[in-house]
C-alpha cells in the first residue's frame, strides 16, 4: 500500500508510504490522496487533515519511470487532480514533514495551513535542472514568500534548503527533532476539535482569498508549459541522464 489513511480523533491523516522507493509518487497515488483529501472535505467529522510521509523522508517527487510512461498532458491528469483536492480542502491541512520533500514534496507544503519540518529536512524544487517549469503555483507564491532573489536560488538554480531555512523563509512554522515533528503536528491537528469548526473553515477561506484565484491561473499556465515541457530535447536528455545515471549534457542546446 503506498497511500495509508485514517481518521481518529477529529484528523483525518494521509500518509505517503512507499519508503523503498523513498516516497516517489505515481498517477494512482496522487488519485489516491486526491480522495482522501475530498473525503475528509465532505466529512462532517474530521476537523482537520493531517499529510506526513515516512521517516527520514516526506517525499523524494514525481516517480519518474511512471511520470514518462503517463506524462501529464491536462488539467484532468492525476497530479492536477490531486492539486485540485488540495486547494478545495477546506479544513486545516497540517503537513508532517520528517526528511526529504522534493519537488512537489515542497509545493504542495506552500498550500497547507501549518507545516512542521524536522531539523534533518531538505526541501528542493529542482524543476529547470529536469528541463521542466514550477508547479503548483509556485512560481506565483514562492516570490511572494521570499521575494524575487532567492525564489530565484530555490527555482532557477533548483538550490536545496534545509527545515530552518524553511521556516525563516515562511514555508514552515517550526523546526524539530525528527521524532518530534509528527506527535506535535498531530497535537497541534487535535486542537482544531475544541475549535468551532465553521469559524475555522471561513477563516481559512478568508486567509487564502485574495490569492486563490491568482493560484488557480498560475497552475493552468505553468501546466500547459510544463507539458510542453516534457516534450523537449532538453528535458528528454535530463531524464535520460537521471535513468542512466549520469550527468545531463545541456551544451548543445
Amino acid at each position: 500500500m503506498t497511500i495509508k489513511t485514517a481518521t481518529l480523533n477529529g484528523v483525518a491523516t494521509i500518509e505517503i508510504a512507499r519508503p523503498e522507493k523513498k516516497n516517489a509518487i505515481t498517477g494512482e497515488m496522487y488519485r489516491r490522496m486526491a480522495d482522501a483529501l475530498n473525503a475528509a472535505t465532505a466529512d462532517n467529522a474530521v476537523r482537520a487533515v493531517l499529510l506526513t510521509g515516512q521517516p527520514g523522508i516526506f517525499t523524494s517527487g514525481n516517480d519518474i519511470e511512471d511520470f514518462m510512461q503517463r506524462p501529464p498532458g491536462n488539467l484532468e491528469s492525476p497530479a492536477f487532480v490531486f492539486m485540485k483536492a488540495l486547494l478545495g480542502c477546506d479544513k486545516p491541512v497540517i503537513a508532517a514533514v520528517t526528511g526529504a520533500a522534493i519537488g512537489i514534496g515542497t509545493t504542495m507544503l506552500l498550500h497547507c495551513d501549518l507545516v512542521y519540518v524536522s531539523d534533518e529536512a531538505r526541501l528542493a524544487m529542482p524543476f529547470v535542472s529536469l528541463g521542466l517549469v514550477p508547479e503548483f503555483a509556485s512560481s506565483l507564491i514562492v516570490p511572494q514568500l521570499m521575494g524575487h532573489a532567492r525564489a530565484a536560488e530555490k527555482l532557477l538554480l533548483g538550490d536545496p534548503f534545509t527545515g530552518a531555512d524553511a521556516v525563516e523563509m515562511g514555508i514552515a512554522n517550526a523546526v524539530l527533532p525528527a521524532g518530534e515533528v509528527v506527535p506535535h503536528a498531530r497535537r497541534i491537528a487535535e486542537r482544531f476539535n475544541a475549535l468551532p469548526p465553521g469559524a475555522v473553515r471561513q477563516t481559512k477561506t478568508l486567509l487564502r482569498r485574495a490569492r486563490s484565484q491568482a493560484a488557480l491561473e498560475t497552475i493552468a499556465a505553468e501546466g500547459e508549459i510544463f507539458a510542453q515541457r516534457l516534450q523537449s530535447p532538453e528535458a528528454k536528455e535530463a531524464f535520460s541522464a537521471f535513468f542512466q545515471k549520469r550527468k545531463p549534457d545541456f551544451s548543445k542546446f
